[in-house]
């Protein structure tokens, strides 16, 4: 696994001498397939039976576009079973895991390289280890993860930084390419299994540091371009193609060498915080308004001994409404300039997040 890392790291990756394959395999021969209780040949309907099982099907189905050019549609049928097993076989045996889109793109890569048995154990010491973040009920450590990008992007170029800021685009752009690293926007096979042999070789928030620097290579394009936030995510959710991927990962490298992920944790704790926080603000917000509807003034109002309603249909309308209906209004109106004022100083990934 040493050679692995060697080759992983250095340009080319571990294409050039066929050491690929022969890493996963050394990968798994050290850590064995203890853990993968289910195998990836097990029979058709006990797959059928998992709670993701139609999910992965409709994915894997919709992922033609990743497999190799050229191959022939009974050639593909075939990987495309052998992949819905491979990620049913992880994730019967790990039922803590939760199957999130994008995940068959990383099983395909290892599908094609190392073959459906060893495709699967391999698969499940990364969903244990470099994918575990993204496998929660939740998405809060994947939001999480994305909060580191900000803060280093800031470091790096604080003009880049203020812009983005300024345009509100958040980091929804980037959130395809943790997933799947860099799968679901790379065309060429060959550079997906590049990026792979990379990630494999490093630390688990790589990932990161390549959307950083991707963004980066980007800026001049970035401060060009119109400066709100449709715009903006536009631009960036589409890579430029081909991408310089051995300059990049280059730089990835030096970035996590000069920007150590400890440094930043406690950048992306606050901007974490302030998400959770705002999150809870709105519940409590929802709660109050529920209580100030004039519906729900009437329905008290009536409870109360001596209550007599208004009769005759000249009547006007009471006091009691006229007072809830100013309530009312005056509540969301500050609610919504509060939110208003809020959102400014917080990125739209927050308010995705949250609606």
């Amino acid at each position: 696994m040493r050679r692995a890392r060697r080759t992983g790291d250095r340009r080319g990756g571990q294409d050039r001498d066929g050491t690929r394959a022969k890493a996963g395999e050394e990968k798994l021969t050290s850590q064995q397939t203890r853990g993968l209780k289910n195998k990836p040949n097990s029979g058709r309907s006990s797959l059928q039976d998992h709670r993701d099982y139609h999910q992965v099907q409709m994915d894997v189905e919709r992922s033609l576009a990743h497999f190799p050019r050229g191959m022939r549609p009974e050639q593909r049928a075939v990987l495309q079973e052998q992949l819905v097993a491979v990620i049913l076989a992880v994730l019967s045996s790990r039922p803590e895991l939760h199957y999130y889109q994008g995940y068959h793109e990383v099983a395909l890569a290892l599908l094609l390289v190392l073959g459906p048995r060893a495709a699967a154990a391999l698969l499940d010491q990364l969903s244990m280890h470099h994918l575990r973040d993204f496998m929660d009920p939740t998405m809060d450590n994947t939001w999480h993860i994305l909060n580191y990008l900000l803060p280093l992007l800031a470091r790096e170029s604080p003009q880049l930084h203020s812009f983005m800021e300024r345009a509100e685009v958040g980091t929804v752009f980037a959130l395809s390419w943790l997933l799947t690293w860099f799968g679901h926007v790379l065309p060429e096979p060959t550079h997906v299994l590049r990026l792979m042999d990379f990630f494999l070789a490093s630390h688990p928030l790589m990932p990161v540091y390549v959307a950083a620097a991707v963004v980066l290579y980007r800026e001049p394009e970035v401060l060009a371009c119109p400066c709100d936030m449709p715009s903006l995510h536009q631009l960036l959710s589409r890579l430029p193609q081909p991408l310089p991927t051995e300059s990049l990962l280059a730089q990835a490298l030096n970035l996590f060498a000069r920007h150590p992920h400890s440094q930043l944790a406690q950048e992306t704790a606050m901007r974490t915080h302030s998400s959770l926080s705002i999150e809870g603000s709105f519940t409590a917000l929802r709660a109050a308004s529920a209580h100030q509807r004039p519906d729900w003034v009437l329905q008290k109002q009536r409870q109360q001994p001596g209550y007599q309603k208004a009769s005759g249909s000249q009547a006007g309308p009471s006091t009691l409404v006229k007072a809830a209906v100013w309530g009312l209004s005056a509540t969301l109106g500050a609610a919504a300039l509060a939110v208003t004022q809020t959102a400014l100083g917080w990125g739209p990934e927050v308010l995705w997040k949250i609606f």
